[in-house]
């Protein structure tokens, strides 16, 4: 059942990473690189618990993390900071320097959830949100990595038929610091007829096409070779300038199946027939909305991990979902989308490919006992809470005593 997991993550995609405690520099390598596993030892993890449920499921993902690196050699150190809401409420910024600091001193960054009701009506550059795009566009991680696949287990949690969703494996590539939300101008205006107005600038430049377009190319090679180009070239020029580059691109990547697809038609398929896709590179804004499309097809928000990477520096991963505050303090989240981005932060941040793989085995053993959150539970299996869902986990990673039993 390990498989299921493991179909959809990458194989390594290398980002720069520092080794405490030795006298090596940090190397630099391109985001769409891929490596094996190097013989690393200890690492400084930031971790952004956020608002809401944020810091209910950070606190169960630190416990697993802890654990699968030290059953694989592995030492870990955390340090816990500030962002959004809480943020706001503490230093009275969403983002304060010494938390985006911390984070790009740090190997790897897992960061929960960041808004709430709480800060809803906040002035926009106060918002939680903010704090998170300021996040993104400081450490510098411009692609946006959303695996969607639907789990055996999980099948019949899935709104769409069973024929249609069993076998979905789906990674969205999404374009995560250029587009409409970093475009300028932008603003707030009067019109001709002096009416109030508020604009955005949906911008891409040659250069920020083409390396989301390469490390997309990259991903869909280590999948099944099929990638499909979402834009909107029938009326925006901007989408027009992506069609481009990323058919010029092509040409170097002759053994991946390029094909291009209208958003709204994208958006269609995705419910209709989302086995035809295997990897979607888009912009920043679809990629937004079709990835959340494409989590609702595997029955829950709640089990989604993404990771954000850059060039070089620490990269950012997190569950996609939100901060969920009208459960928050109650022990009803599900953990298990951040566990997972636990794993993806040890296999692309970290390079340690044997953790992040007991990590995803023990979620699916998990998962194959019964145990279901509230957001994923059905008739016949065994209703838990969040931290018990944790304990569950870390009940199994601890019992693959051997590497082999994880492949």
């Amino acid at each position: 059942m390990a498989a299921a997991l493991q179909a959809t993550p990458l194989k390594t995609l290398a980002i720069s990473r520092r080794r405490v405690g030795g006298a090596g520099a940090r190397p630099r390598r391109m985001a769409a690189s891929f490596r094996c596993s190097a013989a690393a030892r200890s690492y400084n993890i930031t971790l952004l618990p956020g608002d809401g449920i944020g810091p209910e499921v950070v606190a169960v993902a630190k416990d697993v993390l802890s654990l699968a690196g030290a059953l694989e050699g592995v030492e870990l150190r955390f340090q816990e900071k500030l962002v959004g809401g809480s943020a706001f409420d503490a230093t009275g910024v969403p983002l304060p320097d010494e938390t985006l600091d911390a984070a790009k001193g740090s190997d790897a960054v897992l960061l929960g959830a960041i808004g709430g009701y709480k800060w809803d009506n906040n002035e926009k550059h106060l918002k939680p949100e903010t704090g998170l795009l300021q996040l993104r566009a400081g450490l510098g991680v411009f692609a946006n990595l959303r695996p969607a696949a639907v789990l055996p287990q999980l099948v019949d949690a899935s709104t769409l038929k069973k024929e249609v969703a069993e076998g979905v494996d789906i990674m969205v590539v999404r374009e995560l610091t250029g587009g409409i939300y970093f475009g300028k101008p932008r603003g707030f205006g009067t019109n001709d007829k002096g009416e109030d107005i508020g604009f955005n600038t949906e911008v891409y430049s040659a250069s920020e096409i083409d390396r989301i377009a390469r490390v997309a190319f990259e991903v869909a090679r280590k999948r099944r070779g099929k990638l499909c180009s979402v834009d909107k070239a029938n009326v925006l020029e901007a989408s027009m300038l992506w069609r481009k580059r990323v058919t010029a691109l092509a040409s170097e990547f002759p053994d991946i199946e390029l094909s291009h697809m209208y958003v709204d038609n994208a958006a269609m398929q995705l419910v209709r027939n989302p086995k035809q896709f295997d990897t979607i590179v888009t912009n920043n804004i679809f990629g937004d909305i079709l990835s959340d499309e494409a989590s609702m097809i595997t029955g829950s928000i709640g089990m989604l991990p993404s990771a954000s990477v850059g060039e070089s520096g620490p990269g950012l991963f997190e569950p996609i979902h939100g901060s969920a505050p009208d459960i928050a303090g109650q022990d009803k989240a599900n953990p298990l989308a951040t566990i997972l981005s636990a794993a993806m932060l040890l296999r692309y941040g970290l390079g340690e490919e044997n953790a992040a793989k007991r990590i995803e085995a023990a979620v699916t053993e998990t998962l194959n006992h019964g145990f279901r959150t509230g957001d994923i539970y059905s008739p016949g299996t065994t209703l838990v809470g969040c931290k018990q869902m944790g304990e569950e986990v870390l009940k199994t990673v601890e019992s693959l005593k051997e590497v082999a039993a994880v492949n």
